[in-house]
């Protein structure tokens, strides 16, 4: 039997469901990453051991700072091989780094908790480390993404992307529960917390070893054999090779409306949804005085109901032809407008029953607008420039991640250096989060999807009937 090129398959893809559920494998690890990352790692130093929220902040955000690499990832993969892989090479090497980042910031974190003194070499391993985990970020995010739009008809694209969405969710959801295991409460247990920790730092250290190799085989496995290896020149010729330099790709974007509001509304959306992604289980700490085991579990809370809205959305895009992705985008922000007002009330008023609403509003409005606005991104990368149009958008909801994790860090501690009130600093964060999003939603008005697509001379691809094949 004749093996098939990385041509064929893009001159006729298809990927069967047994295949995207085995590619969807990819971002239940990517899932867990978040959580070691800005769920565990931001909880333990800020909470436990201290530290002032906007230096972790930075380091949690220097992932996301380094998106432009993505970008030119993207663009190279988009243009010829290496070693006869255009998209696997770069998906591979990142999280290879990645791997080898999370062993080495939870050694070192785990020694500060033994009592190590902070010096400035250790800040500097730690910066090390964590910049190797954003260069690796960087270099496999949007090289995915083009891995999935090669691999699936564009009929299946909304089906593929809601799939591995879903496994993104359901990494959250594992993570928040293999982590809380792995990181018992020595509380629950009944011993005198070392340094007055509620976990020990040996527990910690184990947490990030076994949480390392967990990721790296998921990263591994689930992309082997899923791009196949090409001759020469065939990786140059799946697509057109781009007659215009990045510069004028996104000199084109930006002149575009639509692509300019859509810009605008995938920066404000990510900005403000996510500043509390380093606050959030400090919040508890801080406010509620729940331990690490707990707020570890937060990821679990959010996460499943993220699948279920996301399920759910999808189901209805089948029987409702108007739920487009721009609806769900809608309403998916919506929800997120609510979650933060009782996020907010919760920490102004101290009342801890609200957090638990909280998650779930946020997990069903995280869920719902993030299928939209990645069927959106899709919808808004024309055939040709695939690769890079995706690297653009990743390099921007990337960069908006970030001076969104970081902005929340900064507000937290000015809120706290003004007002002296811990309780009060999180309430700013969570009130000026549902201000922000209702400017995005406005940007979100400006953009349609349709022209757009009528102005690249493509065929129109019906956001409805692209998530309509979700779940086929």
């Amino acid at each position: 039997m004749t093996e098939t090129t990385h041509e064929d398959q893009q001159s006729s893809p298809h990927l069967p469901i047994k295949n995207n559920l085995k590619i969807a494998l990819f971002h239940l690890g990517s899932g867990m990453a978040d959580v070691i990352t800005a769920g565990v790692w931001n909880r333990i130093m800020i909470t436990d051991l201290g530290f002032a929220a906007t230096p972790i902040s930075l380091l949690v955000g220097l992932r996301y700072f380094l998106a432009p690499l993505g970008v030119w990832a993207g663009r190279i993969s988009d243009e010829r091989a290496v070693g006869g892989y255009r998209r696997l090479f770069w998906i591979w090497l990142g999280r290879l780094m990645m791997v080898t980042s999370i062993l080495g910031t939870g050694l070192l974190t785990a020694d500060l908790a033994r009592g190590r003194e902070a010096t400035p070499m250790v800040w500097l391993l730690l910066t090390g480390s964590l910049l190797l985990f954003s260069l690796g970020s960087a270099l496999s995010g949007s090289t995915f993404l083009a891995l999935i739009y090669d691999r699936a008809h564009p009929r299946q694209r909304g089906r593929a992307v809601g799939i591995v969405w879903t496994f993104l969710l359901l990494g959250f959801t594992i993570a928040g529960i293999l982590f809380g295991v792995l990181l018992p409460s020595n509380r629950e247990e009944g011993s005198a917390a070392a340094g007055g920790l509620s976990f020990s730092p040996e527990t910690l250290q184990t947490l990030f070893v076994v949480g390392a190799l967990v990721m790296g085989a998921l990263w591994f496995f689930s992309l082997l054999g899923e791009e196949r290896r090409s001759t020469g020149t065939a990786a140059v010729q799946a697509e057109p090779k781009s007659q215009t330099t990045l510069r004028q790709d996104i000199q084109q974007a930006w002149s575009n409306r639509q692509t300019r509001f859509f810009f605008w509304y995938l920066a404000l959306s990510m900005i403000f949804a996510f500043a509390q992604d380093l606050v959030l289980e400090p919040f508890a700490g801080d406010v509620f005085n729940m331990d690490a085991a707990h707020t570890t579990r937060f990821a679990a809370y959010w996460g499943s109901m993220s699948i279920i809205g996301t399920v759910l959305f999808l189901w209805l895009s089948r029987r409702y032809t108007r739920l487009t992705n721009t609806v769900m985008s809608h309403v998916g922000v919506w929800v997120l407008v609510a979650t933060f007002a009782v996020f907010a009330l919760s920490s102004v008023a101290e009342i801890r029953g609200l957090v638990t609403p909280g998650l779930i509003l946020l997990g069903i409005g995280l869920g719902v607008w993030n299928v939209g606005t990645l069927g959106m991104m899709m919808e808004m990368s024309p055939f040709g420039r695939a690769g890079t149009f995706l690297g653009f958008w990743t390099l921007v909801v990337t960069l908006a991640r970030g001076f969104g994790v970081t902005l929340g860090g900064f507000v937290r501690d000015i809120a706290v250096q003004l007002t002296g009130n811990v309780t009060l600093s999180y309430g700013v964060v969570f009130g000026l989060e549902a201000i922000g999003l209702i400017v995005a939603l406005w940007a979100l008005s400006q953009v349609n999807v349709q022209y757009f697509q009528a102005e690249q001379g493509e065929a129109q691809s019906d956001a409805t009937s692209v998530l309509a094949a979700a779940l086929d």
